[in-house]
């Protein structure tokens, strides 16, 4: 059992100092760790699922050159669904199953920032998880696109959301894409602290901030540079989460409200 600090006070009274336990913050060790573990596996692979669903398809000349012309990537997203519609649905579950574990994971990287550089931390952790948000905006979107398809036929479907693609990217009162903004500023934040607090080195900084750089919006074509991107949140990620699941982060510990020393920043580290 832990007891808490005490000061000696005036009057012979004990002044006693909080305590922080790693388990009642949120979301906790065991759910952070696990989130920190998944969230980046799983995205990546909604990202390499929706790759080989398109480099699986086969379109003639005149369709790809037509899929280039358009300003839109929703066109070709809509064929590639027809020709392999069970790779393209498992691709976008997993995409969007990312996006709701990379929430927690996020919210359990900001806590660990929020030792050595709260106010970064608060902000860019809102940002972020406020930003992915929207992904879950677009993944419903997008899956309301490819159920047209079904009913509509491929040619009323592609019409149909081509003509209404700006719109239903913006979304209402222009919330989601607004929203995504809090992505790539939360991103470039949360970096900083962790670089700052000497939880991220340069290494580990700059892959964060590739990861931070992937597409928002409708119907996105995932290539195989988004598929690189997503996958530079692994080695920051997943290592991570694994020191969180075996308690082996400091700043999740039982602690004081006087965190340690934080170690000097160097130019060149993981």
């Amino acid at each position: 059992m832990t007891r808490p600090d005490t000061d000696a006070g005036s009057g012979g009274r004990g002044k006693t100092s909080p305590v922080a336990h790693h388990d009642a913050l949120f979301p906790g060790r065991v759910i952070g760790g696990t989130a920190l573990v998944l969230g980046p596996l799983v995205w990546l692979t909604g990202l390499l699922l929706r790759h080989l669903a398109q480099r699986s398809a086969t379109f003639s000349a005149e369709q790809v050159d037509w899929f280039a012309r358009q300003p839109f990537a929703a066109a070709s997203q809509l064929a590639v669904y027809l020709a392999n519609p069970a790779l393209t649905t498992a691709g976008y579950a997993c995409f969007a199953a990312g996006a709701i574990l990379l929430c927690p994971a996020v919210v359990t990287l900001a806590q660990i920032v929020a030792v050595h550089s709260p106010k970064l931390a608060f902000v860019a952790g809102t940002l972020v998880v406020v930003g992915l948000f929207s992904r879950l905006y677009w993944a419903g979107v997008d899956q309301t696109a490819f159920e047209l398809v079904g009913r509509l036929g491929l040619d009323e479907a592609t019409e149909t959301v081509m003509d209404a693609y700006v719109d239903i990217s913006y979304g209402p009162w222009r919330v989601p894409i607004t929203a995504a903004f809090g992505l790539y500023i939360g991103t470039l934040v949360l970096a900083i602290g962790a670089y700052r607090s000497g939880v991220f080195g340069t290494g580990r900084l700059l892959l964060f901030l590739l990861s931070g750089t992937l597409w928002t919006g409708v119907l996105k074509e995932s290539t195989f540079a988004s598929v690189v991107t997503s996958a530079a949140l692994c080695p920051v990620f997943v290592p991570l989460g694994i020191r969180v699941l075996r308690n082996a982060v400091p700043e999740l510990r039982i602690r004081s409200p006087h965190a340690s020393g934080r170690e000097p920043l160097k130019i060149l580290s993981w």
